[in-house]
């Protein structure tokens, strides 16, 4: 690897740390206000915010030009997904562990990996293909399929929603690294804090008024369906931190996958579980239950596998290249 191309790696795993640390925190305060507000009011506000944020990063990364793009479909794609994978997960919030969410919800690293043989044409040799497979063990483990619905306290689907989450953001980061070669991450940041913003004004004009819920529905069918309310003085700085860190995770995420590969930033992401542990000890006093932690060591230790293997094989392919003459 020649010094450009360690400087650009070393720079992703930057923004990838940046990055998560933004959404462990962005899951914490959003888990706190689902008990109150509806998520479509959330997620507007924090757009709203965010894309003010991002809109002056565009200022320092080129000017309004950047936004120009040929590819616009691409982008209300990668948009959509987006907004599916963070809808999916902050339903699940309401209600189950933070933990239990977010170790679920690793699985997409994984999915990265298997996905970037057919979309980015990477080469996934038997060794690592084996180490997902044991990371997806690490899925159904956590999702107890031996425990009744009863036991479990949520419906399957609700343990299914971090899993889908994470199969939508993997698609998003495999087309981030497609379209990062055209695009700068704060376009990137503005185009999908846009489409925030369009769906979240859809579900207002169609459900805003909460008629499509009441006191005795699910959790995560409240948190999606409740009615808009103006937010508490108290909750109002929460808000602005929401916003604030959308900017930040857009910004930092984008600009990771556009200037390194999937296999080197993806495996950095894992720092959220052990963030997502510690946030739910401290301000839910949630716990992992057993099948949780044997999840969460399945997946870690196959995604970490999978990251070392990486590292192999790139060291073993500079080995092999003939020096440029000078």
């Amino acid at each position: 690897m020649n010094a450009d191309a360690h400087n650009r790696s070393g720079a992703a795993i930057g923004f990838v740390l940046a990055g998560i640390l933004a959404i462990s925190i962005n899951d914490m305060l959003i888990k706190k206000l689902s008990g109150g507000y509806p998520l479509h009011e959330i997620v507007f506000a924090r757009a709203f915010i965010g894309i003010l944020f991002s809109l002056v990063l565009v200022q320092l990364e080129g000017g309004w030009r950047i936004l120009k793009t040929t590819q616009a479909h691409w982008h209300i794609l990668r948009g959509l997904l987006v907004v599916v994978a963070n809808m999916t997960f902050f339903l699940a919030l309401a209600a189950i562990p933070l933990a239990d969410a977010t170790a679920l919800f690793f699985v997409a690293p994984l999915f990265i990996t298997l996905l970037s043989i057919p979309i980015l044409g990477e080469k996934v040799g038997i060794m690592r293909l084996t180490a997902v497979a044991v990371g997806f063990v690490g899925v159904i483990i956590m999702q107890r399929p031996w425990a009744d619905t009863q036991a479990l306290q949520v419906s399957r689907l609700v343990l299914l929603l971090p899993v889908i989450s994470a199969l939508t953001y993997a698609l998003n980061q495999l087309m981030t690294r497609r379209l990062g070669v055209h695009s700068k991450a704060s376009a990137l940041s503005i185009y999908i804090q846009g489409t925030f913003l369009i769906v979240s004004l859809g579900f207002f004009l169609i459900a805003g008024d909460g008629r499509f819920v009441d006191a005795n529905s699910a959790p995560s069918m409240l948190f999606l369906l409740r009615e808009w309310v103006w937010p508490a003085q108290e909750d109002l700085w929460v808000f602005l931190g929401l916003g604030v860190n959308a900017a930040v995770i857009g910004y930092c995420l984008s600009q990771a996958y556009r200037i390194a590969d999937a296999a080197t930033v993806a495996p950095f992401e894992y720092i959220g579980l052990p963030l997502a542990v510690f946030w739910g000890l401290v301000i839910f006093g949630d716990l992992p239950v057993w099948e949780i932690w044997v999840g969460i060591a399945l997946i870690l230790g196959s995604g970490l596998f999978v990251f070392l293997r990486e590292r192999q094989k790139a060291r073993r392919l500079l080995k092999t290249r003939p020096l440029r003459s000078i």
